[in-house]
């Protein structure tokens, strides 16, 4: 088979994404994602259809910063609410009531605390999103007839092919060796 021809095969099915190894029970999965993540592999997820406690341990997954970024984005509402009430009362229009103070830190709390809950709010939403690579429309992972499954009975791991230990023979033979009851190669 020529080269122009074998090229044009691969476009039309895809590049390989990555691997996807299936699992029948949640102690396979967790035992499994240990030893994924002991072998030094670094693009990989793991899937099951409810939450299974100590997987985030086996795959060790670390403390997200979504709190220090929802942390900031509380401070800058509370200090752009308090520099707007002084900047408007003080600087740009101020206006002497009976020698009363041009600007009061009673009166600024309630917008400082609003604006404070507002950008928290802000921060978490889009911190969220950004943080996990959302929105994604699509994810090579849908196109497999096995992972419709993981949301009723079934536990998967998928190596994705970019990670620098991938190689698409011997990860293969690893995940067997696993445990996996099948491993399927993706496709883009």
């Amino acid at each position: 088979m020529s080269t122009t021809v074998m090229d044009r095969r691969v476009r039309e099915e895809g590049a390989v994404w990555g691997l996807l190894a299936e699992f029948t029970d949640a102690a396979e999965l967790i035992e499994a994602a240990r030893k994924v993540r002991d072998a030094g592999y670094t693009r990989w997820d793991s899937f099951a259809p409810f939450a299974v406690h100590g997987l985030d341990t086996a795959m060790g997954i670390h403390k997200t910063v979504l709190p220090r970024l929802v942390l900031l984005g509380g401070a800058a509402g509370c200090l752009s609410g308090i520099l707007l009430q002084w900047w408007t009362n003080a600087v740009d229009y101020p206006f002497l009531i009976s020698g009363k103070p041009l600007f009061g830190w009673p009166a600024a709390v309630p917008i400082a605390f609003e604006l404070t809950i507002l950008f928290a709010a802000f921060a978490a939403l889009f911190g969220m999103l950004g943080l996990n690579g959302l929105p994604r429309l699509h994810h090579p992972l849908f196109t497999s007839e096995r992972f419709r499954r993981v949301t009723t009975d079934r536990f998967f791991i998928a190596i994705e092919a970019d990670d620098p230990r991938f190689d698409s023979g011997e990860t293969r033979r690893f995940l067997t060796q696993l445990g996996a009851a099948v491993v399927e190669e993706v496709r883009d």
